[in-house]
């Protein structure tokens, strides 16, 4: 019974049931009209091309934007429409909406649209289209409020209500100076709240956080997400307000840095999607293939060093991979975490220097742990599956364990310091510490393990 009242409604399958019913046109779109654009925008992906081509008349060009804003790939719906329908679709959605759209459209399709949309959404694409894909300007939005510093609040009210039916982003008023510069912002509620008497500069935040049209994404989205602003002015070097990042806006940009770093994490140029060819996804993923290729061969040739130790003490080969891939999996770790900590830039040396010294620690405790594991359960397999006597067999377990905490100490400060040292040289440490890191904790571990079965098994207590 209680399963029966929590079951969320199928609204999108109303939906289609009142499409498909025999409503006249006035009271099918007067019952849609009760749904949320997200409903409706997923039961318009469940309709055939012919049906939604009927539906785009009866919608209009106003409602169908609305529709789109929810669609996960418009671009490939608004292909459906001819030119001009397609023009007036785009001119209704946010300036920041139609440029993603425009993105995924060939150079062509693109300029021929935003020569057909009017003047003033024409204007503001074009500005947005302007900035490359990593500046703050390529994510704003032109849908604010604006006032100028010196209105009533009476004249202020007038003038949100004014804007209010073209620009819908209203909790937070944008106000200007006498020379039309950004002067501060006041929040909705507060000149709701005001009295006619009171001066509209008693609530006006004159310290209002902002950030440059110029600004790489990259450098400020923390700085955005501190503030949790509803959303944040966009300036020119001159002071000129030119548009706003909202918080969906911001959500939109941290997911689709987040995909590019776990892109880059793989080694990857760029992230890959579904409709990618072959081809494509090859240039993406063989660049740092090669690279590593040539470092693993000298990762082999350093194996080939020790092949004394494999020749006296085969039994030492079974346990490579089990050092190789746990001083992988712990670099990996610190390198998460350091490329975390790294995106705070006000970060001293000697907190780089505590995050060393925590991760070393860190590898240092768990490699201990894992180390007496090792020992143990080694020494026993090598006794009694490989039925070697068992002072020769925990020995053996023994070099296998210490090192295994060896090669995690090692590859925990590797896997802190490669990426402080890209980040130092302004390289994106994301991109060259991934890859890199993989091959370097080889190299250690291989060194850490044979280098001690040499020295340990071989040199000082002569197991030939």
């Amino acid at each position: 019974m209680m399963e029966k009242m929590l079951k969320k409604p199928d609204y999108a399958k109303e939906i289609l049931a009142i499409m498909h019913g025999s409503f006249s046109k006035e009271e099918m779109l007067d019952r849609i009209a009760d749904y949320h654009e997200n409903d409706i925008a997923e039961a318009f992906e469940l309709l055939s091309e012919s049906e939604r081509k009927s539906w785009y008349q009866m919608f209009g060009p106003e409602q169908i934007a609305e529709i789109f804003s929810y669609i996960d790939d418009p671009d490939s719906y608004l292909k459906e429409l001819p030119l001009d329908e397609a023009a007036k679709v785009l001119s209704f959605m946010d300036s920041d909406d139609a440029v993603d759209i425009l993105d995924e459209m060939d150079h062509s399709t693109q300029e021929k649209l935003v020569g057909l949309l009017d003047e003033e959404s024409g204007h503001d694409i074009k500005m947005i289209l302007s900035y490359e894909d990593d500046e703050m300007g390529s994510k704003m939005t032109t849908n604010f409020i604006v006032i100028h510093n010196n209105l009533t609040i009476r004249q202020a009210m007038r003038e949100l209500v004014q804007q209010a039916g073209e620009n819908d982003n209203i909790s937070t008023v944008y106000v200007l100076d006498e020379n039309d510069k950004f002067y501060g912002a006041i929040d909705l509620k507060d000149l709701i709240v005001a009295r006619q008497e009171d001066n509209l500069e008693d609530i006006i935040s004159t310290s209002y956080p902002y950030v440059n049209d110029h600004e790489m994404i990259d450098d400020c989205i923390e700085r955005i997400k501190d503030y949790a602003e509803d959303s944040i002015p966009v300036l020119t070097e001159d002071n000129l307000l030119i548009g706003v990042i909202t918080a969906m806006d911001i959500i939109e940009a941290v997911d689709e840095e987040m995909g590019e770093d776990y892109a880059k994490l793989a080694g990857l140029t760029a992230e890959e999607d579904l409709k990618e060819t072959t081809i494509e996804s090859m240039k993406k993923r063989l660049p740092w293939l090669i690279i590593l290729l040539f470092l693993g061969m000298g990762v082999s040739s350093v194996v080939g060093v020790f092949e004394t130790v494999v020749a006296v003490l085969p039994v030492v080969m079974c346990f490579q991979s089990l050092i190789l891939d746990m001083a992988g999996n712990v670099g990996t770790q610190s390198l998460a975490v350091t490329i975390r900590v790294l995106m705070d830039e006000t970060l001293s040396t000697k907190q780089k220097l505590g995050l060393v010294v925590k991760e070393m620690r860190i590898g240092l405790c768990n490699g201990l742990f894992l180390g007496v594991l090792a020992f143990v359960f080694i020494g026993f397999y090598i006794w009694l599956l490989k039925h070697n006597p068992v002072a020769h067999a925990f020995v053996i377990s023994g070099c296998v364990g210490f090192s295994l905490m060896t090669a995690m100490v090692i590859s925990s400060m590797v896997g802190t310091l490669v990426p402080m040292f890209f980040h130092k040289i302004k390289i994106d440490p994301a991109v060259a510490s991934g890859p890199l890191i993989t091959t370097i904790n080889d190299l250690v571990a291989v060194v850490t393990y044979y280098g001690l079965a040499w020295l340990l098994l071989i040199h000082v207590l002569h197991m030939v």
